[in-house]
């Protein structure tokens, strides 16, 4: 009796938890790109140092994300993972939608980043 609790409290606190686990990477994510954006200003970076800090942002931010979910959950972690890397992603391309009212820069790249933030996620979920 009491386990069929717990497992429905799990399943009740499920969307609570997830959308802890993405807020804690969306706020990492805007601290690291504040930072590269410092760094753009100070140094004058180059337009592909930039973009590989941006894909090391989007890794580090999944991998977070992943590893909190998978924290929370206690079975099939690297589901949760990839779970919480692949709403990671999709959250970043409604983002990238409505400010750009389309996928004009994600376009040759939005597979490539999907698959990267999916497997940091799910990376992350396995290792917590």
């Amino acid at each position: 009796m009491e386990r069929g609790n717990r497992a429905e409290k799990e399943i009740t606190g499920l969307p609570l938890s997830i959308a802890k686990c993405l807020l804690a990477a969306y706020l990492l994510t805007g601290g690291a790109l504040l930072l590269l954006a410092l760094l753009l200003y100070r140094f004058q970076l180059s337009e592909q140092v930039v973009n590989i800090g941006i894909i090391v942002i989007y890794v580090i931010a999944a991998f977070v994300c992943g590893f909190l979910s998978g924290k929370c959950m206690r079975d099939r972690r690297f589901l949760w993972g990839l779970l919480a890397g692949s709403l990671y992603f999709a959250i970043l391309a409604l983002i990238t939608l409505a400010v750009n009212h389309g996928f004009r820069d994600m376009n040759t790249h939005f597979f490539t980043t999907l698959m990267i933030c999916a497997g940091s996620g799910m990376l992350g979920g396995m290792v917590s």
